[in-house]
């Protein structure tokens, strides 16, 4: 303990500290500070003494090479592992391969070093047609610091989530941070095709379009189901639409590929710079659900998706991270330069936006993968969304099932078989070991896990979803999506008699978060909200599909709800896009 005094040579307080067996093992005199070792009974008599300033805790001290990403997310706490047979190791990524697809990377930054300081960037690709130019905008650069920088100086100071991954440059953005679809697809194809080659299981995608398509035409969204269905995490940035210009809530603007349900979609939260999480929120520009593309049918209708998302969220506000030299952020904004330093290939920045919170999740998914090499990329889903912490306040369309949780999900990884047949069956025993505590405590802060997933246009919940194994969960289905595909590419209905054991229970309502666990908290939209075209509510007011009818909305004298756009005084409701493709 750490006992602070005005006169640590007061008679008194000495009587008072002998009589209840405190042990003093430093006097620092010039500081009124003494450090204490006593009977926890103690404690609560020493503190209120008068004699006594303040009495705390004689808490760890870390170096400064830990980030505030990496301590608020838990990824710290679980760097110190075992295998089975007693063999430490560190959780840092080691050899899985990550592509990250954006403006490129400046490949001298000191942050992709490895311990050795050999460079991690196995490989670099421009599909702009304008060459690798070393990351002339600055986001791709930051992305990949997020994801896996490695803090090998104390100029650099902030490790990423994934350290020691190996790093895949594909640029698809030029230096203005504008690129194509077709430059999108090359690359994704290029990962589809050299995967094995790189060990590549993660894809992080900072980057999209507004959702025009229905996933199910979306050229990207069926790309990116590709390379899942080949065993490939996809993670995508929800999107930075969440409010706007007067600063109000806007629902129904998560872009492409965000859209996709196999992708890992993440939207942004405020950790106000703290590491507990205590007073974290959902960012106010974060995008929100449910998905809006559409696909048209014979008759002109517009049949929107309406699937809720994100999935979950991660810090994404004012993050701290790797600098390109020279790029366009900076040169144009300089307040953006963190002033840490001025060394060349060591300075870093701040960025916010969606575009930061994926790859904190895409450097999440590699080190379950590093821990558990056998997770579906549907599982890594599941875990992910199954130990988030839910935020108070906010609903499934905003943050998913919550907070990323790296430490849970490290654990809840670990708990999962690797001996599982290629094929189990449903209900087959998930676990080698007993059921993980469904808590954390990171920073000091403990919180419930969510405990439930996010499945289309509802959520499923129970101990069931990790004690046993989910149809859900194997490769070819999707996770998301109300239709499933299995190994033999034969279209499923999703029920819970094929895809889902007994003991998952499925929701009916949207549900805005009292903190505790998925599903708690107030009705947000009410079972049925989900309306199709040409359904007329009163005379002469048509509510266009997935219009969303629940708290917080108010329908007034001169609202008019169309197929496009909903408006009240209190929620948007937007499906208004345009084509292009930018960074989140």
């Amino acid at each position: 303990m750490i006992l602070q005094a005005e006169d640590l040579k007061d008679t008194e307080l000495a009587n008072l500290l002998r009589r209840n067996g405190v042990l003093i093992t430093a006097r620092l005199q010039q500081l009124g500070i003494m450090t204490v070792e006593m009977p926890a009974g103690a404690v609560v008599q020493i503190a209120a003494s008068r004699h006594v300033s303040n009495l705390s805790s004689n808490r760890e001290i870390r170096v400064l090479g830990t980030g505030h990403i990496e301590m608020t997310t838990g990824a710290y706490d679980v760097r110190s592992q075992t295998t089975s047979s007693g063999a430490s190791y560190t959780l840092d990524g080691t050899g899985i391969g990550i592509a990250i697809v954006d403006s490129g990377m400046d490949t001298g930054h000191i942050l992709f070093k490895n311990a050795a300081g050999k460079s991690r960037i196995v490989y670099s690709q421009d599909f702009t047609g304008t060459g690798l130019n070393n990351d002339l905008y600055g986001h791709g650069t930051h992305v990949t610091a997020d994801l896996a920088g490695y803090a090998s100086s104390v100029d650099a100071g902030y490790n990423g989530i994934a350290p020691n991954a190996n790093l895949i440059n594909l640029q698809v953005l030029n230096s203005q941070a504008t690129g194509s679809t077709s430059a999108l697809l090359n690359a994704l194809n290029w990962i589809l095709t050299n995967h094995a080659t790189y060990n590549i299981r993660v894809v992080n995608l900072s980057l999209g379009a507004p959702a025009i398509q229905s996933y199910k035409n979306d050229p990207v969204c069926l790309a990116v189901r590709q390379l899942v269905n080949a065993g490939i995490v996809v993670v995508a940035a929800a999107g930075n639409n969440g409010k706007d210009s007067n600063g109000n809530k806007i629902y129904g603007m998560i872009h492409s590929p965000g859209n996709e349900p196999s992708a890992i979609t993440v939207g942004a939260s405020n950790t106000y710079g703290t590491d507990a999480r205590n007073d974290d929120t959902v960012t106010t520009f974060s995008s929100r659900g449910p998905t809006r593309s559409y696909w048209t049918d014979s008759s002109g209708v517009k049949h929107y998706d309406n699937l809720i998302k994100p999935d979950l969220v991660a810090p994404g506000n004012k993050i701290i991270q790797a600098e390109s030299d020279g790029n366009y952020l900076v040169t144009n904004y300089p307040t953006l330069d963190a002033g840490i330093t001025t060394s060349t290939n060591k300075k870093m920045m701040y960025l916010s936006g969606t575009s930061m919170a994926a790859p904190i999740v895409a450097g999440a998914a590699a080190l379950l993968l590093q821990a558990n090499p056998t997770l579906t990329p549907n599982m890594i889903k599941a875990i992910l969304m199954y130990t988030a912490q839910p935020l108070a306040g906010f609903n499934m369309f905003e943050q998913g099932t919550g907070q990323l949780n790296v430490e849970g999900a490290v654990r809840l990884a670990k708990a999962i078989r690797t001996d599982l047949p290629a094929s189990p069956t449903l209900g087959t025993a998930l676990l080698n070991t007993s059921t993980p505590a469904a808590q954390d405590t990171i920073a000091g802060y403990t919180f419930n896990w969510a405990q439930g997933l996010l499945l289309n246009y509802t959520w499923a919940k129970g101990s069931n979803l990790i004690t046993q194994w989910q149809g859900i969960y194997a490769n070819g289905v999707v996770l998301g999506d109300g239709i499933v595909i299995n190994s033999n590419k034969t279209s499923l209905s999703f029920n819970t008699s094929i895809m889902t054991s007994s003991g998952v229970v499925l929701g009916d309502n949207i549900m805005t978060s009292a903190g505790v666990v998925l599903g708690d908290g107030t009705i947000f939209c009410s079972d049925g909200v989900v309306l199709g075209d040409g359904v007329v509510l009163g005379d002469g007011v048509v509510l266009g599909d997935g219009v969303v009818l629940g708290d917080g909305v108010v329908l007034g004298d001169g609202v008019v709800l169309g197929d496009l756009y909903a408006q009240s005084s209190k929620v948007l409701i937007n499906g208004d896009n345009t084509a292009c493709m930018k960074p989140r």
